[in-house]
């Protein structure tokens, strides 16, 4: 008999729920880097074994927004918990339960969703640590297991699944068991690109950016990809290229490589780069980017 679930991976930006999800299903779906904000549309990951499939939805990371982006982030983040059967709130080992993790697990408690507290980068933190964040946690908020685990190294991930069998109910499944991911290759290609921009550049120029596929040619061995990427201002344009062109250059065989490992053929990709001010605050230009709300 065939079993399914859905369970939203949720926490505040920059805690490993990305990289969790990629560990999860042995494959790269969601963009990573150290910048947070870096997951900015739900991402549905599917995990199939045998006769079960667990569907997993990475959320933004939960911040106070302060664009129309920001809002749009945060509304996809809180839509997802209205809409699944269980969720894995992801947090770092700390003393106490932070302000923004006090929400999510009150937006728990009113929508009655049962969750798993996952503690992630633990190989980096003492054991005394971890368990003072299990006492917190636990004063706050009745979770079904707490899980310590590297979403990095995959040191305990195998647990958490083991965890995620008790939300699956008999049913149809929603999706074959042979894809990871309902991301069409155009959006997770525009997702690389713009996570070697966020590797490659400082502070607030990520988060100012936005990649779209402008053309995309598929020949026997070859696919040919022309991407544009948009800053917000005309001397974050320059950093990007960089001297010469070399940050541009860069970044392009940085993003080739990844693109070529998902397609399995050999990729030739040309970056431009345009500058369209405030485009965070525009609901055309976000819209136009590909951050539409779900129907």
């Amino acid at each position: 008999m065939k079993k399914t679930a859905f369970i939203a991976i949720v926490g505040r930006p920059n805690v490993g729920k990305s990289t969790l999800l990629n560990t999860i299903l042995g494959e790269k779906v969601a963009i990573v880097s150290k910048k947070p904000q870096t997951t900015r549309n739900r991402i549905t990951g599917i995990y199939t074994e045998g006769e079960e499939q667990t569907v997993f939805l990475d959320t933004p990371g939960i911040h106070k927004p302060r664009t129309r982006l920001g809002d749009f982030m945060m509304k996809t983040a809180s839509d997802t918990l209205g809409g699944v059967d269980a969720a894995i709130l992801v947090t770092e080992a700390r003393e106490e339960v932070g302000d923004i993790e006090a929400k999510i697990i009150s937006r728990l408690r009113s929508e009655g969703l049962p969750a798993v507290l996952v503690i992630n980068k633990v190989d980096a933190v003492r054991s005394a640590n971890i368990a003072k964040t299990i006492a917190a946690y636990a004063e706050a908020f009745d979770f079904d297991a707490v899980i310590p685990l590297s979403a990095k190294s995959g040191k305990g991930v195998d647990i958490l699944l083991s965890e995620c069998k008790r939300y699956l109910y008999e049913g149809d499944w929603f999706f074959s068991d042979d894809i990871v991911t309902d991301q069409p290759e155009k959006q997770i290609a525009a997702e690389i690109i713009r996570e070697k921009l966020l590797r490659s550049l400082d502070e607030e120029i990520p988060h100012g950016i936005a990649v779209t596929i402008e053309e995309w040619t598929e020949k026997k061995d070859l696919v040919s990809i022309r991407a544009e990427i948009y800053c917000e201002k005309a001397s974050h344009k320059g950093i990007i290229i960089g001297k010469g062109g070399a940050g541009i250059k860069r970044i392009g065989s940085k993003a080739r490589e990844d693109i070529e490992r998902m397609l399995d053929t050999r990729v030739f990709l040309d970056l431009y780069v345009r500058v369209k001010e405030n485009w965070r605050d525009s609901e055309f230009n976000i819209n136009d980017f590909g951050f539409k709300k779900e129907e």
